[in-house]
């Protein structure tokens, strides 16, 4: 699962916007996600983890953008036998 949120927040207020693309950093085989972000944001991004990099802050690596894409299925189907309940009510013994 992705956030439903860009990953930008600017003054405490998160960026309200759907996110378009997965934000990873590339190293040889090894692919780290870091965030999602919209279109508008990822150019402020890409600034802020070169940024992060250079500090040594987060891994060395090329950064990518990888466009979001939805994905539908209709082979899942919960019915009422599927669903467990937890008691949050323990004894105390």
């Amino acid at each position: 699962m992705l956030p439903d949120k860009c990953s930008v927040s600017k003054e405490g207020k998160q960026c309200p916007s759907p996110p378009e693309f997965i934000v990873s950093i590339v190293d040889g085989k090894d692919e780290y996600m870091v965030g999602v972000t919209c279109g508008r944001h990822k150019q402020i991004v890409s600034g802020k983890i070169g940024f992060l990099q250079k500090e040594g802050k987060i891994h060395e690596g090329k950064i990518t953008f990888s466009p979001v894409k939805a994905v539908g299925t209709d082979c899942i189907h919960g019915d009422e036998d599927d669903f467990v309940q937890i008691d949050m009510n323990r004894s105390k013994n």
